[in-house]
């Protein structure tokens, strides 16, 4: 009873065979969302290490560096790119 109560088909039409989950499959479902957001907190508060203000910063400065160093080799190749295409189109010109 326990999965084939939850295993039930949605028809498209309201009102033709079993168009609505049964009342022991929705009390199932909310208190399966309800263990879920308890232990979902209590992971969160207990288990989870959370870094520290100088790591966050640190971290944020790492993240900051990579991109700009990213964007600008990005901007050289694509520099490189349009120099190639002048003069590829100036000789087919």
């Amino acid at each position: 009873t326990g999965l084939a109560q939850l295993v039930e088909h949605w028809s498209p039409k309201p009102g033709v065979g079993s168009s609505s989950l049964s009342t022991r499959a929705k009390i199932y479902d909310t208190m399966n969302i309800v263990n879920y957001c308890k232990e979902s907190y209590n992971e969160l508060v207990h288990k989870t290490t959370w870094p520290s203000m100088s790591e966050l910063t640190n971290s944020a400065v790492i993240v900051l560096v990579a991109s700009l160093i990213t964007s600008l080799i990005i901007w050289l190749i694509d520099l490189g790119f349009e120099e190639i295409m002048k003069f590829v189109y100036g000789l087919l010109a």
